[in-house]
């Protein structure tokens, strides 16, 4: 009986784990999908790994050639689907940019990440935020208004990272696990801290500490 069980456990896991395998090939988004044309732009090589998380408004988004995005991403462009923003473009990932698994980007106005950008998983970036001021409304129901979010081409954004509204990074710039950015981090630096703030600099050749 014991044999019986045993064969039956590991029959049901090969099932189980080749069902699975199937499902994130084949339910993975690459530049031949139909779901693929719905985008502004999808490069040749790129591919948004099954599961999805959430995606929508992908008329306003353009990915590069040979891009991943991480199994359960998070990908939105707008306010909510329908939704018709005032700046087309409103996301954008250059060539070559990897996106951690459970990572999430959400853009309400204008999100620019450059090529070659890599993340760890679980990093958060967005334009936009929650307003507070009316007292008689909740704050999940108010909005403050978006702010445009950039990152530079090379740079690499460790674990848990979160980028929010104004966020400004430069190119080759690392950002530590779990830091916050909130303001500007220039070209050829290192950040971490919430607020990041900039650590080390490259300058004359070196990388050096930063001095306030």
């Amino acid at each position: 009986m014991g044999t019986l069980a045993g064969f039956v456990t590991t029959a049901l896991a090969d099932v189980i784990e080749g069902t699975w395998a199937a499902a994130t090939r084949f339910g993975a988004i690459g530049p031949r999908s139909r779901r693929a044309q719905r985008f502004a732009c999808f490069g040749w090589g790129s591919a948004i790994s099954f599961p999805i998380n959430t995606l929508y408004g992908e008329e306003y988004i353009e990915i590069g050639g040979g891009v991943l995005l991480g199994p359960g991403i998070t990908l939105s462009a707008g306010v909510m689907p329908g939704h018709v923003p005032d700046e087309v473009p409103l996301v954008t990932i250059g060539d070559g940019t990897l996106i951690g698994r459970g990572s999430g980007i959400v853009g309400h106005r204008r999100i620019a990440i450059g090529a070659h950008v890599f993340t760890g998983h679980n990093v958060y970036i967005t334009d936009a935020n929650h307003g507070y001021e009316d007292l008689e409304r909740p704050i999940g129901a108010q909005f403050a208004p978006p702010r445009p979010v950039s990152i530079g081409d090379g740079s690499w954004l460790g674990h848990g990272t979160i980028v929010l509204p104004g966020a400004r990074i430069g190119k080759h710039v690392v950002i530590g696990a779990g830091s916050v950015v909130t303001g500007e981090i220039p070209d050829y630096s290192v950040a971490v801290g919430n607020p990041a703030r900039v650590i080390k600099r490259f300058i004359d050749g070196a990388w050096k500490p930063a001095t306030d």
